[in-house]
């Protein structure tokens, strides 16, 4: 079981409940055909994630905790672990759309039983510390699970003909008067502080330990890089000069025949989004593009992606503010804010770090340690949080982590330079 941290955020019975709900409310959008379908491993279909996100709280939650709980469906266990070796083996990642059954009409049935349990638990014990923090690790585990949802079905509706939406009626984001990239962010350098205590509220045990970290003075475009200004890039014929790349994104574009960001039709007029195919909007952060691309433009552009530490320490200045998930556009919108800064929200924000421990960092204590150490390696650090982001979700410290290929998820980049 998890070492208990002080919490100060409320783990009770109604903030539980309204994130199971939300989970619930953001897949009532589809039809039971839509929850069955994966369309590349990196997808999971939408009924796999609302059973796994209750399975988490089954096994590490009310097994440990309710004397006498057996669990639903024992059999399901295989089904809906994903990657925690430690507790038993799993299905196959890349064959979750082969199952069928249960149905998703079943998954609906067990997540209120398991709701039902967890209420009871944390009406009788709402005070445990320990297990206050678990719940809280669950809802926020569930919270990441509902990002993962909407991008998931984004990609199998993408790979549709029809090209089918979400939802139709999914506002389109307004772009402001005069919209512009506005004056650069300054940080005079030196010593930073950065990372989570957990004695400050929730955190993942990869935003530990807050500790220092030295960095030169540097500057911060405003907002991320534009789908206009990447255009640009495009015309430029970035695609086609290998100079710009690092090797192994210049072997994938040239092995997968990149010539756009995922989701862009072929004439750069349009792209797919939740609400079906709509006009590019030019002002807009352009989105769901790798870190190779990110890379590659900055090149270009004659800057660099900024550091872990440079977008924390700028960022934390701020309050945690922007199109996120609440906004309800679900798509990267160009900023409406007064100063025409945006630090969050819109686009997972790729940075030029790698996923690494943080000096002295220390995981979680039992099988709850898989969550996030064992991926300290070969990923690259996202930033800031997207539109799919739940806002409570989000804080200056928190860090996300990717394969430098991937671009099904709201990834975009801002830029950086020396000062």
């Amino acid at each position: 079981m998890a070492t208990a941290q002080p919490v100060l955020r409320s783990a009770s019975a109604d903030r539980y409940l309204a994130t199971r709900r939300l989970t619930e409310r953001l897949a009532a959008a589809l039809v039971p055909e839509d929850q069955v379908v994966q369309t590349m491993p990196d997808v999971s279909p939408t009924k796999w994630h609302r059973a796994h996100v209750t399975w988490f709280f089954e096994h590490f939650v009310l097994k440990p905790n309710v004397p006498g709980y057996r669990p639903q469906r024992p059999e399901w266990h295989y089904l809906f672990n994903s990657y925690y070796y430690s507790v038993g083996q799993m299905h196959a990642r890349p064959e979750r759309g082969l199952l069928s059954r249960p149905t998703a009409a079943e998954i609906g049935a067990w997540r209120e039983q398991v709701d039902a349990a967890m209420v009871t638990l944390l009406q009788r014990r709402g005070d445990d510390a320990e297990l206050a923090f678990l719940v809280e690790l669950g809802i926020n585990h569930e919270q990441q699970h509902q990002e993962l949802l909407l991008a998931d079905i984004k990609h199998v509706f993408a790979m549709n003909p029809l090209g089918p939406a979400y939802d139709d009626a999914l506002p389109a984001p307004a772009t402001p008067a005069g919209p512009g990239e506005g004056r650069w962010l300054t940080h005079p350098g030196g010593d930073v502080t950065i990372g989570a205590d957990p004695r400050d509220g929730f955190c993942f045990d990869n935003e530990t330990p807050r500790h220092e970290v030295q960095v030169s003075a540097y500057q911060l475009a405003p907002v991320p890089v534009s789908n206009e200004a990447f255009r640009a890039f495009i015309d430029a014929g970035g695609y086609r000069e290998p100079s710009l790349w690092l090797a192994d994104g210049w072997t994938i574009v040239c092995e997968q025949g990149w010539t756009r960001p995922l989701y862009w039709s072929e004439d750069l007029e349009r792209e797919f989004t939740l609400g079906g195919w709509r006009p590019i909007d030019p002002h807009a952060p352009v989105c769901h593009v790798s870190f190779y691309e990110a890379d590659a433009f900055a090149r270009w552009a004659g800057a660099r992606l900024p550091s872990e530490a440079e977008h924390e320490a700028l960022a934390k200045t701020r309050p945690v503010d922007g199109n996120l998930l609440d906004s309800g556009l679900l798509q990267p919108a160009a900023t409406a804010t007064t100063d025409g800064v945006s630090l969050y929200g819109d686009v997972w924000e790729w940075t030029a770090s790698p996923y690494l421990a943080y000096p002295g960092f220390t995981p979680l204590a039992g099988s709850l340690g898989e969550y996030n150490g064992k991926f300290m390696w070969n990923q690259v650090s996202v930033r800031g949080g997207s539109c799919l982001t739940p806002t409570d979700h989000l804080r200056a410290s928190y860090r996300s982590f990717f394969y430098p290929h991937q671009r099904w998820q709201c990834l975009g980049f801002r830029l950086a330079r020396d000062a």
